[in-house]
């Protein structure tokens, strides 16, 4: 039975660092959200200018045909996504099989996180605007980042059962 898990949360939160380990663990194919947005929004991103819905609308369009794709195959894969907004994840989860583990984190812990990471187009100063934009999830697995990867993708695979 395919399944789709969406590992979400703010820029930082370890998304990437536990989808890709949680794909691999389960033998899934894993993508990453933030290599599905256009040349505009990471050159937006990189000057330090929050995205808008409107930015964000054909970035979304695209990530609900990739998991729809996904669950019309019967292939089950993991997202690392912000899936910020309810509405946003209203738009990604196409079916019940769409489940959401969101890492859960202080804007202190992930800012200290965001300051050593190298090479990212997402600049530290755009964090505040992603906490001004989540709207924490009601419907997902809820996992406090201070675990370690090893926990966290164990705590995920408890709660959605994979």
């Amino acid at each position: 039975m395919a399944q789709v898990i969406v590992v979400m949360g703010v820029s930082g939160s370890g998304k990437t660092t536990v989808g890709a380990r949680l794909a691999q663990e389960l033998g899934w194919s894993f993508y990453d959200a933030d290599d599905f947005h256009s040349e505009a929004n990471r050159e937006k991103m990189a000057q330090g200018i929050p995205l808008n819905d409107a930015d964000r609308a054909e970035w979304l369009k695209s990530l609900q045909a990739l998991i729809q794709k996904h669950v019309e195959e019967g292939t089950s894969c993991v997202l690392a996504c912000s899936a910020l907004k309810q509405r946003y994840r209203d738009t990604l989860a196409v079916n019940e099989k769409v489940r959401f583990a969101y890492l859960r984190g202080s804007f202190e812990q992930i800012e200290t996180r965001m300051k050593l990471r190298k090479d990212h187009y997402m600049p530290v100063e755009l964090l505040k605007s992603q906490f001004e934009a989540l709207e924490e999830p009601r419907d997902a697995v809820i996992v406090d980042i201070s675990h370690s990867p090893d926990e966290i993708i164990q705590i995920i695979r408890k709660g959605i059962n994979a």
